[in-house]
């Protein structure tokens, strides 16, 4: 029988058991931090969220996209060569777009997905939290 070497997709699912599979948690986790990071000090700027904006500003997406993939680049190289370490200890061989997929459904999506609801967690908050003190003080005669 010929060995035969998967197609890019597949394996992705077989590679959260096998070698490196903590990539899994860790990688998704720093871009979720980096999010929630970038996703407050978007609300201290006053700058809308940030998906949202990109969706609706297509024309004028390429500083937003540019800045996002500065602050989440350093997770996505790595989710990268982590890739493609595990896949020569695997499969010994490499596909690019095996790679970038899972760099991305690692570091990009989820740092996508909650920079925006960050921004507006940390509005809200910021809303809440000025009405909130007086209240105290008015309760505790310091007003």
């Amino acid at each position: 029988m010929f060995y035969q070497p998967p197609h890019w997709h597949s394996g992705l699912i077989d590679r959260l058991d096998g070698p490196l599979h903590m990539r899994f948690l860790f990688q998704p986790a720093v871009a979720i931090l980096l999010g929630i990071r970038d996703g407050i000090s978007d609300a201290r700027k006053g700058q809308p969220a940030y998906f949202w904006s990109i969706l609706s500003r297509m024309n004028r997406s390429g500083p937003l996209l540019r800045a996002g993939l500065k602050s989440v680049s350093k997770v996505m190289v790595v989710a990268f060569v982590l890739d493609v370490i595990y896949q020569a200890i695997a499969f010994r061989y490499f596909h690019l777009v095996g790679a970038v997929l899972a760099m991305l459904v690692l570091a990009f999506v989820p740092y996508l997905l909650i920079r925006g609801p960050a921004n507006r967690m940390a509005k809200w908050r910021a809303r809440r939290r000025p009405s909130q003190a007086s209240g105290q003080h008015a309760r505790h005669g310091l007003l």
